[in-house]
């Protein structure tokens, strides 16, 4: 019950930043205290990062939100994300694609990807698939996606991540290095791309192939 009008409070803190009343309803159901480590739980309701090991970080519950909230997500839908770290912002995806929809989340770091699945499992979110891989590929075998959620900063967006994105479709990702920019990206129907920049943030840095070859210090 504690840990209940925890989230209560912090769901109608996000409130009042003009979040959808979808993105806020499936955030309501998600039971954040299980995707943080065990030291953690009693903070897990704070609107804040937090740490998860190997310098990976859950996210702030108001940047779930808001990246949640430009993707505008309906039910049924086929997402991919890019960096599962606890699942935590996978099982809020999952809530609002409901059963008919799925969620393809890659994890680059092992420990992290047993983690998130545990966590999903735990929380009761049958709808995500963790794969550990190197995310600037994508993930072609479930392609082409209407949705993609990048969760770690990008030193621009990866070729692959543009090729799997459906006509029509839309990702939202970080891109930059000391200095970081959220993008909203659509993906039009003539294949070409459209950019909004919707503001400065801090995330982790996107290792791989077509992002940053090292973790930045």
């Amino acid at each position: 019950m504690e840990y209940e009008e925890k989230r209560k409070e912090l769901v109608n803190q996000i409130k009042e930043e003009g979040i959808g009343k979808q993105v806020l309803e499936a955030m309501s159901k998600v039971p954040r205290h299980l995707f943080v480590t065990k030291d953690l739980k009693d903070s897990a309701y704070i609107d804040s990062p937090l740490p998860i090991g190997n310098r990976q970080t859950i996210s702030a519950p108001h940047m779930v939100a808001i990246m949640c909230d430009v993707l505008k997500i309906e039910e049924g839908m086929n997402i991919l994300e890019i960096g599962t770290g606890s699942g935590y912002n996978a099982a809020v995806m999952a809530e609002m694609v409901g059963k008919k929809g799925h969620i393809y989340s890659i994890e680059r770091i092992p420990f992290l990807k047993q983690f998130a699945e545990s966590n999903l499992k735990n929380a009761g979110y049958a709808n995500v698939t963790v794969i550990e891989a190197d995310g600037t590929l994508g993930y072609p075998p479930q392609a082409p996606y209407e949705r993609m959620c990048v969760t770690s900063a990008a030193p621009s967006i990866p070729q692959p991540l543009k090729e799997q994105l459906s006509a029509g479709g839309i990702m939202v990702i970080p891109v930059g290095k000391y200095m970081q920019n959220l993008l909203l990206v659509h993906k039009l129907g003539d294949g070409t791309f459209s950019e909004e920049n919707l503001g400065g943030v801090i995330f982790v840095p996107l290792i791989g192939k077509y992002g940053y070859r090292e973790v930045i210090s």
